[in-house]
This record gives C-alpha cells, structure tokens and sequence, in this order.
C-alpha cells in the first residue's frame, strides 16, 4: 500500500507564504494524481487541489486559493508540493494529501484511496 507524510506546515504572519510537501512510499506512486484537501475546526473537509500523474494537469477547486496557491510535482523524488503565497487567517486548517488509485484528478474525497496524516498551517499575527 501508498504511505504518504505531509511536511512543510507551521505558523505564519499573514502576506506570508508556505510550502508544502507530500512525499509517498511505493514505486506506482508516480502513475497516480495527487490532491490536497484542509479541513478547518469546525468545518467539513474540502478539496483544495489536483495534479495528474505527469504534472501536465492542475486544477484548483477552491476559489480562494486561484493564482495564490500552485501544485506541482518532482516525480524523481516521489513528491508533491503546495507553494501557498498571501497567507489569510482563513486558510488555518490542517493540509492532508491524498492519492488515488487513478491518472486523473477529482475534487471529491470519496475519489481518494490513501490518506496522509496532515500538517498544519496557523496563520495569525
């Protein structure tokens, strides 16, 4: 089975910035899209964005996060990363990354087979 672990996490002044890193076990692990969901106290947990087994193909399903936040990928190093620029208050939340046993990319966890254990991200001054 894919393990993945999250890193990159912390606590930030808001206008900062952040990167995070979702590395995974497992040789298949570069066939399979990788996305990144948060889940804030208090809320559901959502989508926040995707990236296709070969990094031609993102997608970022939180209006919020549009030219802020870019996903991309090393697959030479089995990693993923979220560079998030102008951090806001509301974007504390824990960070998971997830993976499916598939190319292409969906918003829904439901979609997701494996689940790292999250990181998270304070924003505040």
């Amino acid at each position: 089975q894919v393990q993945l672990v999250e890193s990159g996490g912390g606590l930030v002044q808001p206008g900062g910035s952040l990167r995070l890193s979702c590395t995974a076990s497992g040789s298949t692990w570069i066939n399979y899209a990788i996305g990144w969901f948060r889940q804030a106290p208090g809320k559901e947990r959502e989508g926040v964005s995707c990236i296709n087994n070969s990094g031609a193909y993102t997608a970022y399903y939180t209006d919020s996060v549009k030219g802020l936040f870019t996903i991309s990928r090393d697959n030479a190093k089995n990693t993923v990363y979220l560079q998030m620029n102008s951090l806001e208050p509301e974007d504390t939340a824990v960070y998971f990354c997830a993976t499916a046993r598939s190319r292409a990319c969906s918003r829904s966890e439901w979609f997701y087979d494996y689940w790292g254990q999250g990181t998270q991200v304070t924003v505040s001054s």
